[in-house]
This record gives C-alpha cells, sequence and structure tokens, in this order.
C-alpha cells in the first residue's frame, strides 16, 4: 500500500461474546453508537456481526442492518434449560477468510480465545489493527496480542445505551 493512500479496514464482530460481555460488566451497549465508533476513531468500512438467528428476532436485525451492520447468521439450538445457542466462532474465521482480499487492516471484536489463530495470523500477515475485548475477563490465549486490545468497557461513557424519558432510543 502506497503511504498516505486510505487503509480498508473491515470489523468481525463476535455478537455475543460483545453483548454478554458488556452486560457483565453491568451496562448495556448501544450498538448504534458503537458502529458509529468504529467508523470514526479506526475508519471501519464493513462491520460484520456475526449473531445467532433466531425467529422472533426480526425486528432487531432489521434495526442492526440499519445501522450499518452486515450479518452473518448462524442457526442455533434451543438447550433444555430454554436458553438459544449460537456458536459464531467458525463463522467469524471463514468470512475473515473470505473477506482478506478486501481489507487492509481487520479488527477482531471478541474476548474469546478460539480466535487465536485468526489474530495470529492478522498480526503475521500484518493485517492486524485492533482486538476489542469486552471486559478484562478476556481469554488468556489473546493476552500476548496485549498491544492490540482496546476493553470496549472502558468505554462505556461514550458507548452506553441510554433510554430516553419516553422510553423510546435516544437520537444519534
Amino acid at each position: 500500500m502506497k503511504k498516505g493512500a486510505k487503509q480498508t479496514v473491515y470489523a468481525f464482530i463476535d455478537s455475543q461474546n460483545l453483548n454478554l460481555g458488556v452486560q457483565a460488566s453491568g451496562w448495556k451497549l448501544d450498538f448504534r453508537k458503537f458502529r458509529q465508533y468504529l467508523r470514526q476513531k479506526y475508519g471501519v468500512e464493513e462491520a460484520y456481526l456475526f449473531i445467532g438467528l433466531v425467529n422472533t428476532q426480526s425486528m432487531l436485525y432489521a434495526n442492526l442492518q440499519k445501522m450499518g451492520y452486515l450479518l452473518i447468521f448462524k442457526p442455533t439450538l434451543e438447550l433444555p434449560d430454554k436458553t438459544v445457542k449460537g456458536n459464531v466462532d467458525a463463522e467469524l474465521v471463514l468470512h475473515a477468510m473470505i473477506q482478506y482480499k478486501n481489507y487492509d487492516k481487520a479488527i477482531i471484536v471478541s474476548g474469546d480465545g478460539d480466535f487465536h489463530c485468526l489474530i495470529e495470523y492478522l498480526e503475521g500477515k500484518g493485517k492486524l489493527l485492533k482486538v476489542l475485548a469486552p471486559n478484562k475477563h478476556f481469554s488468556g490465549l489473546i493476552r500476548r496480542f496485549y498491544p492490540y486490545i482496546v476493553r470496549v468497557d472502558r468505554l462505556r461513557s461514550s458507548l452506553e445505551y441510554k433510554k430516553t424519558r419516553t422510553g423510546g432510543r435516544p437520537k444519534s
């Protein structure tokens, strides 16, 4: 890439890891603000959001798409305890590699150690920009990439979802 040329940056987001990790820190992420943050801070052109497909969530999916996310769905399973499981790890790695030639730098949004091999590969190829971990409890397998890690919980003041008095979404 020529010096001074604009880099193409893609984000690959493990939605469940991000969402549950932020909630474990005691707050709720505003996905609209998060997409704006990715665009403004890192110049993210394409934000792939990997998410479990649940038939009753079509409105959520439509809203996320309007916010600028490209949704990649994983079929889900309802477990005996009624929790829904949709592990997106393989899809995220696969799409990061399918899109490999289309981006100069990648941001991996997850604290899951299952992405160690992808993060290591991207770093080795000079294509890793950042790893956004939801909180301080990210996997020990990715700790060696500490210079790349940004903790989302430290961005709470600017990324927290806040209801308005009328109960609707705040204006962004």
